[in-house]
């Protein structure tokens, strides 16, 4: 059985095309292989700067004739029907078969394919693939008309097996595959003819050209770790990096550097970020100081020197690229060293004129909103309101900077150095830096409480305020970001144990962008709340009607066409309705990622007015751990029996059975003890949910299977006096609703 090498060989190829380029080339011709059924056993694909490398193992040595039949329109059937069936086949109309069928004549398509030669298919394909290539971006050069990401020079394709090996006779435009590559552009130059893979791969390496470019980014690591090493260093990690150098060279060649001693007390992330940015040089700092002292370069090339020259170019480059970074920084902190918040306060005075948003207004009103929003957040955090509010007027500070403006990516980390300058408390300092945070899965989240508060208003006002303008992430777009933002306030939360009313927190946010007296809207809300609790309504239903009610009184006053004020209050509640269904449904995601049950979420959020973010999931956890019991699972069915028997009996007679049942109308012992056993744990279930102890409430409820086991065995519920089945009904109706406060059951399916 053949294998296949195929080797594409061009002028350099973009480091960051490389991998994604390498997957392509696999993918693209090994699809089109089985399609025309060309089978393999193993496949790999690699990417070098100058070259895209397959290599197919186990191929057979030709495609199997294939006999398929298809069945075509009926004889009487429109002509158009015909010549699409004839277009689809490549068959004319003779060649046809007529054969009866069920409903009249039909044709048959008889089509025969004949068995080919792995070349011819593999032919095919390698010259599909190379003229329909994905590349992001793509050139045409000389009279040709073929796109590649850089010139393409040198088509290697050749089938190898025991008998030795043959070119494909692959053509495309001007080349003509052979059997030919080329070693290193200075170190190797010119063809070198290959047999097979291996041979390739060996050919390659004598030439200076390692083809694995995981391979190329070991050796990186490997040796840049070493020679930071031996001097009591190390090398700053960074995966990104690594993996760009290794796609810049096919022999690496490490390389340490020194920088001149005026940059060393350049903070420590501005030397990374100008080395890395413009020169791709790895930092290499001390360990004992947090300084970065030196630099790797990774050349392409083993210089004569040891590399000498190659060093003293980059490091007169990198000189003047950090002359600039110096200047900009001493520039930044004239403005701000000793002057406290108000040198802080004059850096971010630029700000009132960027627009961060036309419809949300510059950045400074943002700012703004963001102390605001701190200060009332920051109690519930454990910082202080006043610290909270400074540090969120400065936070954003640094991006009037100059090196802010060189270097975006430096927002936030640079502004805790100016606040550090500045001479601003250390929690200040830190809010600035980590405000930003969570920028991914992976980053922490602002353990500081001023930090943290200051996040979390920033994350809060950009929610609410495309919230506010209906710019809402759709499908696969979000280009604010808010899917991020939401993630990050959720994190926050949790990670930081926060017990904060997040739908009041919504509100008053959205009051500021709709610039709406806060108090008026929270007496609105109160006195509703309050005629609430003035209706006869079951304690498991209260907060569901009270939600129902805010909703309804939205659509009256819209009717009526009602007080401006009032209609606005209405507004906002309704955008603050959808904003924290869209954080919950974020949350659902991110429990189902942690292995909560996706039925028990529901049932939590079915309670309604969950947005106490830290309760919530302490119930779903204590939810989910009773229902993954015995005793659980085994009460869950209960409560089903239970809940369907008086809902069956609530519509037969037209009636709820809500009131409390009379124990002195029991006639049963297991009746007795169900009465006993509810009137025993509705007051524990109560304590436990006030004192916001899910589990005591998990052990509580699980204590009722006995005595509802019990029942169900014993007891007839419609039994034939009328008022035993009314009270049995009720009693039933009481368990429903004590198991209610907790969660709402009928959304967990079985386990």
């Amino acid at each position: 059985m053949p294998d296949l090498l195929l080797e594409l060989f061009s002028e350099e190829i973009p480091a960051r095309m490389q991998a994604r380029s390498a997957e392509d080339l696999k993918r693209l011709v090994t699809d089109r292989l089985v399609e025309a059924g060309l089978t393999y056993r193993d496949g790999a694909a690699f990417a070098t700067p100058r070259r895209l490398t397959l290599s197919l193992t186990g191929l057979p040595d030709g495609t199997r004739p294939m006999r398929e039949e298809r069945k075509g329109p009926r004889t009487d059937a429109p002509e158009k029907a015909l010549e699409g069936f004839l277009r689809s086949t490549g068959l004319s109309r003779e060649a046809l078969e007529i054969r009866d069928d069920k409903k009249g004549q039909v044709y048959f398509a008889v089509i025969e394919r004949p068995g080919r030669p792995a070349a011819e298919v593999v032919a095919e394909a390698v010259e599909a693939t190379i003229r329909d290539f994905p590349w992001p971006k793509s050139m045409r050069w000389g009279s040709g008309n073929l796109r590649w990401v850089r010139p393409l020079r040198r088509i290697l394709c050749v089938l190898s097996g025991e008998e030795g090996s043959t070119v494909v006779p692959v053509t495309v435009d001007h080349l003509q595959a052979g059997d030919l590559t080329e070693g290193h552009r200075f170190m190797a130059p010119g063809p070198i003819p290959v047999r097979d893979f291996e041979d390739y791969r060996a050919q390659l390496l004598t030439r200076h050209v390692v083809l694995d470019a995981t391979e190329r980014a070991e050796t990186i690591w490997h040796d840049a770790t070493q020679a930071a090493f031996a001097q009591g260093l190390e090398v700053v990690e960074d995966r990104g990096l690594l993996a760009e150098v290794a796609g810049l060279v096919e022999w690496p060649v490490v390389l340490m550097g020194e920088i001149g001693a005026d940059f060393l007390d350049l903070p420590p992330e501005v030397l990374q970020t100008s080395m890395k940015e413009h020169q791709k040089f790895f930092s290499v700092r001390n360990p004992a100081t947090g300084r970065i002292e030196r630099f790797v370069t990774v050349a392409n090339i083993e210089a004569p020197d040891g590399g000498a020259a190659i060093l003293a170019g980059n490091q007169r480059v990198l000189a003047a690229r950090l002359a600039d970074a110096k200047f900009f920084w001493e520039n930044d902190l004239r403005k701000v060293e000793g002057h406290g918040i108000d040198g802080m306060l004059e850096m971010a005075k630029p700000l009132e004129t960027v627009v961060f948003h036309e419809k949300l207004g510059s950045q400074a009103e943002r700012i703004g909103r963001i102390a605001a929003l701190a200060r009332e957040i920051a109690p519930a955090l454990g910082a202080d309101p006043d610290m909270a509010e400074r540090a969120a007027l400065v936070a954003k500070a640094d991006l009037a900077s100059e090196m802010v403006y060189e270097f975006p990516e430096l927002q936030g980390t640079m502004g805790g150095h100016y606040a550090r300058a500045a001479g601003l408390a250390p929690e200040i300092a830190a809010a600035c830096d980590a405000h930003y945070r969570p920028l991914g899965p992976t980053d922490a989240v602002p353990s500081e409480p001023v930090a943290a508060a200051v996040a979390l208003a920033d994350k809060l006002d950009m929610l609410t305020g495309f919230w506010a303008i209906d710019e809402k992430p759709t499908g696969s777009k979000d280009p604010f970001a808010l899917r991020r933002a939401a993630l990050g306030v959720i994190r926050i939360i949790l990670e930081g144990g926060l017990s904060i009313e997040l739908l009041s927190t919504l509100d008053h946010a959205l009051c500021r962008h709709g610039e709406i007296p806060i108090q008026a809207h929270v007496d609105w809300r109160e006195n509703l709340r309050l005629a609430v609790r003035d209706l006869r309504v079951q304690p498991e239903t209260r907060e569901a009607t009270f939600w129902w009610h805010l909703s309804q009184t939205t659509v009256d006053a819209e009717a009526e066409g009602g007080d401006s004020e009032l209609a606005r209050s209405q507004e906002i509640f309704r955008v603050s309705l959808g904003l924290l269904s869209f954080l919950a449904d974020r949350l659902k995601v991110a429990l189902r990622d942690q292995g909560v049950r996706h039925d028990v979420i529901q049932a939590c959020f079915d309670l309604g007015g969950q947005d106490d973010l830290v309760l919530l999931v302490a119930r779903v956890r204590a939810v989910q751990g009773l229902v993954e019991s015995a005793d659980g699972a085994n009460l869950l069915s209960a409560y089903r029996r239970a809940s369907n028997i008086v809902a069956a009996e609530e519509k037969r007679d037209g009636q709820a059975f809500d009131q409390a049942p009379d124990p002195a109308l029991a006639a049963e012992p297991a009746e007795t003890v169900l009465f006993d056993a509810l009137g025993d744990l509705a007051p524990k279930v109560e304590a436990a949910l006030a004192a916001e102890d899910f589990a005591g409430d998990m052990t509580a409820l699980a204590a009722l299977r006995a005595p509802v086991d019990a029942f169900f065995d014993d007891v007839t519920v419609n039994a034939e006096d009328p008022a035993l089945r009314e009270n049995r009904l009720r009693l039933l109706n009481a368990l429903r609703a004590l198991m209610r406060r907790i969660a709402a059951w009928d959304a967990i399916q079985d386990a």
